[in-house]
This record gives structure tokens, C-alpha cells and sequence, in this order.
């Protein structure tokens, strides 16, 4: 790589980092929630209804048509599994369509658009005023539960062990800040009311 193109790409990377900065970072837990929630329903749904109803909800883009999965794409084009798995991903930044890799000798990967509203937009409450009063690791648990996740995968997002987890999850179950419920072997957890008006989220998930 010649010096020039050197420059040029580290000039790149800063103009992405300050562009991350500015339009992701502020939303980035609210993106996190959105899609932690979305794996956790999709977890639920293939333990309660099987992966064929999984695979019927994927948007109205998608029909599930034993054994065939159509998705409106922009290029017309089969993919034959043989026997492959097919790895689902949501994504917050994916929309109308699912996307597919282009080339089916690859292990196939089908990105989603993730369930989201307008309100998640909204930039997360200053942690300067909530952490003092919970605890800054309590507010990062409500963040992460606040779209709907499981114990795990509050744990991936804030960084400690499930067991730590369950632990918060319960103190702030007991003040009225989090739902929790049992779905077979997981446990998923979100905000009640009281937990999205802390937040200051106008939109509650909650009936």
C-alpha cells in the first residue's frame, strides 16, 4: 500500500469514527436493547411455537412455505441449503428486506430488520442523573432490559456474569423497575412503567 492510499485510508477510518460519534453513539444502547430484544422474542418463539412459525414471521417481506423460504429481493435468485444451516440476524439497520450473502457457496446468513419504533430514537437519559441515584451498573441493566432480554443477553451487553445479572435483575424487579417472566429454560426481562418512565421513555411497552 503506497503512502498516499495509507493517508487516505486513515483520513477514512477518522471521518467514520467522528461520524459514529455523532449520529450512532448516542443511540448505540437504545440499538443494542432493540436488537437484544428481537433475539430474545425470536428465542421464545422457537421454544413455544418451532422454528417453522419462526421463520413465517420474518416480516411481510418473507413467506414461509414448507420447505421453501421466499424473500422479496432485488435480484432473482435460488439458494439450495443442502443440508447447510441457516444463521438469522437481526439487524437495526437493515429495512423492508432481508438480505442474504451474495455468494450461496458460502455458509448462508440471513440479515433481518430488527422490530424498532420512532421512540428508540431518542437519546438515553444522561447517566450523570440516573447512575448516582441506582447505580450506574443498575441503569446499564435497564438499558439493556429495556426492549425486552434475556438474563444472558443483559450479561453480554453491560459485561458480567449471569449470576451478577440475576442478582440486579431481582432488586430492581422488587422496586417495581423490571417484569421479568419464564419462557422454558429463559428468563426475559423489561421495563414495567414505572422502569420506561425513569427513562424517560413517552412510549411504554407495557399495557
Amino acid at each position: 500500500m503506497g503512502a498516499g492510499r495509507g493517508a487516505a485510508m486513515r483520513e477514512l477510518g477518522a471521518a467514520m469514527r467522528q461520524y459514529f460519534d455523532a449520529a450512532v453513539a448516542p443511540y448505540w444502547g437504545a440499538i443494542g436493547s432493540s436488537v437484544s430484544g428481537e433475539r430474545a422474542r425470536r428465542a421464545v418463539k422457537v421454544l413455544g411455537d418451532g422454528f417453522g412459525e419462526l421463520l413465517d414471521d420474518l416480516g411481510p417481506e418473507a413467506r414461509w412455505d414448507p420447505p421453501v423460504l421466499s424473500v422479496r429481493y432485488p435480484v432473482d435468485q435460488d439458494v439450495h441449503l443442502n443440508g447447510r444451516g441457516l444463521t438469522l440476524i437481526p439487524s437495526y439497520f437493515c429495512w423492508h428486506a432481508p438480505i442474504a450473502l451474495a455468494d450461496p457457496a458460502l455458509p448462508q446468513t440471513l440479515v433481518y430488520p430488527a422490530r424498532r419504533r420512532p421512540s428508540q430514537l431518542t437519546a438515553p437519559i444522561s447517566a450523570r442523573r440516573l447512575g448516582p441515584l441506582i447505580g450506574h451498573t443498575r441503569l446499564a441493566v435497564l438499558h439493556a432490559a429495556s426492549h425486552g432480554a434475556t438474563t444472558g443477553e443483559i450479561a453480554r451487553r453491560v459485561g458480567m456474569s449471569p449470576a451478577t445479572i440475576s442478582h440486579h435483575t431481582t432488586i430492581l424487579r422488587e422496586a417495581g423497575l423490571v417484569l421479568s417472566r419464564r419462557e422454558g429454560n429463559l428468563v426475559i426481562h423489561h421495563l414495567s412503567r414505572l422502569g420506561d418512565a425513569l427513562l424517560g421513555r413517552p412510549d411504554p411497552l407495557d399495557a
